[in-house]
């Protein structure tokens, strides 16, 4: 296989088969996610990988209450249900055989403080931190875990949609290391049918080409 041909098996993947995933392949798996590029090599992220199914459904129920009482202050009545439309996609993952999640630790914007002693305008400051750079690194982890595991002959989903109840989910997997936060997470496991992806839209549309 061309290498360049894995980015077409990657897919988001919802529905999986009661089937465990073998220990040796969670460990290529999350050893692909730490070999990504980290600027500064700070290496900003941590994994939690939760293997109990018990725990994943636990994780779902945790982020449906904190939809219900978000849910509950919202005056709004078209905005309320369509906030809890949605709460199908921020739980999916109930019955996975794996669920992993990703947390982001503090990570210093070069140049950041010369830029404020500089008294810059506040929208140049702005600027750099929306650039967030350690996030990066989360994404080059995540994107090589979800790629390994593609090639592997797994399905992943790239999930934030539940961060609302971050605070809720990094009590319960008693993760709380001070400065560290819930990034993401995403399901693993062998998928329930043939996996498609919608279309990704034309290179003309986001790339511009100056020579």
């Amino acid at each position: 296989m061309n290498n360049l041909e894995i980015f077409e098996k990657r897919h988001s993947v919802r529905k999986f088969k009661d089937e465990q995933i073998p220990e040796q392949d969670l460990k290529k798996i999350m050893e692909a996610a730490i070999k990504a590029p980290s600027g500064k090599n700070i290496q900003n992220w941590h994994f939690v990988v939760i293997e109990n199914k018990e725990k994943i459904k636990q994780i779902a129920a945790i982020i449906a209450k904190k939809n219900e009482l978000l849910a509950s202050k919202i005056a709004d009545q078209e905005k309320k249900e369509h906030f809890t439309r949605y709460l199908r996609f921020g739980t999916h993952f109930k019955d996975a055989p794996v669920l992993i999640l990703v947390f982001v630790g503090d990570y210093p914007i070069t140049g950041l403080e010369v830029m404020e002693e500089a008294d810059l305008p506040a929208e140049e400051i702005l600027k750099a931190k929306k650039a967030a750079p350690g996030i990066q690194n989360i994404g080059a982890a995540v994107e090589n875990m979800l790629l390994a595991a593609a090639e592997l002959g797994y399905g992943t989903c790239w999930m934030t949609s539940q961060n609302y109840a971050a605070t809720e989910i990094e009590n319960f997997v008693g993760f709380n290391e001070d400065g560290y936060q819930l990034a993401m997470m995403t399901p693993l496991g062998v998928p329930a049918k043939e996996p498609t992806s919608p279309p990704k839209k034309d290179l003309a549309e986001v790339v511009t080409w100056l020579k």
